[in-house]
């Protein structure tokens, strides 16, 4: 299945306590787990002002619907083309 990027913006989100982190965490993998196996949340990175999470899906749409049911924005989703890192290199 194919890579995305996805763009979060939500202000104040770097200032999130541990706890708020952990609730949000919580209903997005219910909700994945409704949804089934067309989606995965990898991970996520938060800054400031926005988190940027890495998912493997069927497709945009899965992480749209996604989105929907957990509440939260999708403000950009970006299908991963190539993957680069130190082992390239090699």
């Amino acid at each position: 299945m194919p890579m995305f990027v996805i763009e979060r913006e939500i202000a104040g989100v770097g200032n999130s306590t541990p706890e708020a982190l952990k609730n949000g965490a919580k209903e997005s993998n219910a909700v994945i787990r409704e949804l089934g196996p067309a989606i995965q949340w990898v991970h996520s990175y938060i800054t400031a002002d926005k988190i940027y999470c890495v998912y493997i899906a069927e497709d945009e749409n899965i992480i749209v619907e996604h989105a929907r049911c957990a509440g939260i924005p999708a403000d950009r989703i970006s299908r991963v083309a190539v993957i680069n890192d130190p082992t390239t290199a090699e």
